[in-house]
């Protein structure tokens, strides 16, 4: 068995490099992989926990992380719809020059 301070580093060091990757990259491509890295690593977080502590307060964190694996979905619907919908009137994902939504 993995212990559970692994897998909550793990998942802190996921969380590290998502943040990094969504404060010092251009690309809205990058920073929107970003976001759903460090959303993966709270589901790590979450399950880890749920693992350690098991029975009713396990089933809270597995329910927690379903939830977020919802959240992720639908952001990455809408996400996605925007990038498509930047490149195709800026034709460009730098974020620094797309400053509004607005034509």
């Amino acid at each position: 068995m993995i212990p559970t301070t692994a897998c909550l580093f793990l998942s802190a060091m996921l969380f590290f490099l998502g943040m990094l990757g969504f404060l010092l990259r251009k690309n809205a491509l990058v920073v929107f992989m970003s976001v759903e890295l460090m959303l993966n690593a709270a589901n790590l977080a979450f399950i880890a926990f749920a693992r350690m502590h098991g029975g009713v307060i396990g089933t809270t964190g597995h329910v927690s992380a379903f939830f977020v694996i919802a959240v992720a979905a639908a952001e990455a619907g809408v996400g996605l719809a925007i990038i498509i919908a930047l490149f195709r009137t800026r034709r460009t994902l730098d974020v620094d020059e797309v400053r509004a939504l607005k034509h």
